[in-house]
């Protein structure tokens, strides 16, 4: 038997029947991807299933990491209020975006310790609002 005969007997057989559904309900606009499903199955087979379950930890360490840092920044900031250093317009809007990602981290892990930068955001807020009335930031 040719080379050519085992291919045509596979794509004429069940094999290219299966390949050829399997192609057609990936185009049809379905939610289900078959290609992706079974990828994902061999993916779990080789792996183990844990792969995954270490990618999410991974993710989640680096999300708290980010959350972290987020709520340095803004306590450090603060400080620097405290202390009565001034600071220009646009890095309060910075300050802002931190204070945002934090809050919004904050929302999503509502186990995740908040309490030691709520004051620090209130203050950082308020100063923004004066600063916005006077027009009175740091000139940069």
């Amino acid at each position: 038997m040719e080379l050519k005969e085992i291919v045509q007997g596979i794509l004429l057989g069940g094999g290219g029947l299966l390949m050829g559904i399997m192609t057609l309900v990936q185009i049809v606009p379905v939610k289900f991807n078959p290609w992706s499903a079974l990828a994902r199955m061999i993916g779990n087979a080789l792996n183990g299933g844990d792969v995954m379950a270490k990618l999410e930890e991974h993710i989640a360490t680096d999300d708290r990491r980010a959350a972290d840092g987020n709520r340095t920044r803004v306590l450090h900031f603060n400080n620097e209020l405290l202390r009565d250093l001034k600071h220009t317009k646009e890095e309060f809007i910075e300050v802002l975006a931190e204070i945002d990602a934090y809050e919004k981290y904050c929302r999503e892990h509502p186990d995740y310790p908040n309490n030691r930068a709520v004051l620090a955001i209130e203050n950082i807020r308020e100063t923004y609002k004066r600063r916005l009335d006077k027009h009175d930031f740091l000139q940069g």
